[in-house]
């Protein structure tokens, strides 16, 4: 069994930059996961701190209003690795899921980290960099030029563990 695990597309991270072509290609996925009858997971990044956007009575915590409509399973975490919510590993050990599909905000954190944990724990992963995105720049890092998920895609492939795919590479080889 497949899963697509979409993180923290949530309503605070969305507003701070254009993420329609990464929105785009989430839905899509999600469409082609519940055809194909696999999962789909959405995360909510969730922090008890009332001046954060991830707080949990904020507006800016729920998730973006298509993603929250297509009857998927919620998932609350306050890890960048989505892989330490014992909920969300129950629950894909319930369902028999072998193969991971990363994609979601914000790639440097919450896409790296849960792509190299699922490695960890026995998952074969692919993160689709055009699903990804940050609202980070070169500017926050201070490295002129860089494009952070590109980075991160480079990163994970050059890993040698984790299947990195664009778009259209993923329905190339997974959609039937």
């Amino acid at each position: 069994m497949q899963a697509l695990i979409v993180l923290d597309a949530q309503k605070g991270i969305l507003k701070r930059k254009n993420f329609s072509k990464e929105l785009a290609h989430i839905r899509e996925l999600m469409d082609d996961f519940k055809k194909r009858q696999q999962i789909v997971v959405a995360t909510k990044h969730i922090l008890e701190d009332s001046d954060s956007i991830f707080d949990p009575s904020s507006v800016e915590s729920e998730l973006e209003e298509s993603i929250e409509q297509m009857n998927i399973k919620v998932i609350e975490k306050d890890s960048p690795n989505a892989l330490s919510n014992h909920a969300l590993q129950a629950y894909l050990k319930l369902k028999q899921v072998s193969h991971l599909f990363v994609v979601g905000f914000n790639a440097e954190y919450c896409c790296l980290f849960t792509s190299i944990a699922g490695i960890d724990r026995g998952y074969k992963v692919t993160y689709i960099e055009d699903a990804s995105g940050s609202v980070n720049d070169e500017d926050t890092y201070e490295m002129k030029g860089l494009d952070i998920v590109d980075f991160v895609g480079s990163v994970l492939d050059w890993s040698g563990v984790v299947e990195v795919l664009y778009m259209d590479e993923y329905k190339k080889q997974y959609c039937f």
